[in-house]
């Protein structure tokens, strides 16, 4: 008897016993430094996903534009006042969830004409190279004519020295102030839609942080990469054509 008293030191054989306040409380510590660890690389890991489909809905875009080219005698869709890029490029992807990144909190749609031109309205993350550094100085006296898409001129691809590193396609901006509507990324347009439309860094942690991650670009040869914060624009201006504005239209 003596024994069994001893062994138990004090506690009766099938008794339990319970945590005190402190155990709970150093438990609930544990848990939420574990949480502290675990949640910012569970964040990273979903935004790497999202940043993964993005450039796969970029790639196809790309590939878009260069079966459109192949159809129409080596030209990128026309800049267009009635029927734009994501209209013109339709019959190419074919499903306008491919014009969305999962990472954009507020992709914008713009007010066209829903019946003829579905594709123009539908919810949008991304806008199109305008090329307008390329008219602006190789067609001078048609450049308004350009701008307001009116004219009859488009982008070839024999006219792009550097396919690997111009870009056709990239993020538009979708935070406050600047919820873009834009098709269309104009050097030549205020100070610049470089400065003001596009956005650099959509795949960061977390999303939007300012100055920092990076955004997906499509190329004029049909690749698709992600470059960091900058990157497309500096040293060298990617949205650009001519050797000119590659070097002298770095934003600011």
């Amino acid at each position: 008897m003596n024994a069994t008293k001893s062994y138990f030191t004090g506690w009766r054989a099938g008794q339990r016993r319970a945590f005190t306040l402190i155990e709970l409380l150093v438990v609930i510590a544990i848990i939420a430094i574990l949480a502290g660890m675990l949640l910012p690389a569970l964040a990273r890991a979903k935004e790497a996903g999202r940043r993964i489909s993005c450039v796969n809905n970029m790639r196809q875009l790309g590939m878009s534009a260069r079966m459109y080219a192949d159809d129409n005698t080596g030209h990128f869709p026309l800049r267009s006042a009635v029927a734009r890029w994501p209209q013109a490029l339709y019959e190419d992807y074919q499903n306008t969830n491919v014009l969305i990144c999962a990472s954009d909190p507020h992709p914008q749609s713009a007010q066209v004409d829903p019946v003829h031109y579905p594709a123009d309205c539908a919810a949008r993350s991304y806008m199109i190279n305008g090329w307008n550094d390329f008219f602006y100085i190789n067609n001078p006296t048609n450049f308004n004519a350009y701008m307001g898409g009116n004219s009859p001129l488009a982008m070839r691809e024999l006219d792009i020295l550097y396919p690997t590193d111009t870009i056709i396609f990239g993020e538009k901006r979708s935070v406050t102030p600047l919820l873009s509507t834009q098709f269309y990324m104009d050097l030549y347009e205020g100070l610049g839609n470089d400065n003001d439309q596009i956005e650099k860094g959509r795949h960061a942690t977390p999303v939007l942080q300012t100055g920092s991650g990076g955004s997906n670009y499509a190329m004029a040869d049909g690749s698709a990469r992600f470059m960091k914060y900058w990157e497309c624009v500096k040293p060298i201006n990617m949205w650009a054509v001519t050797e000119f504005g590659r070097t002298n239209l770095a934003a600011f």
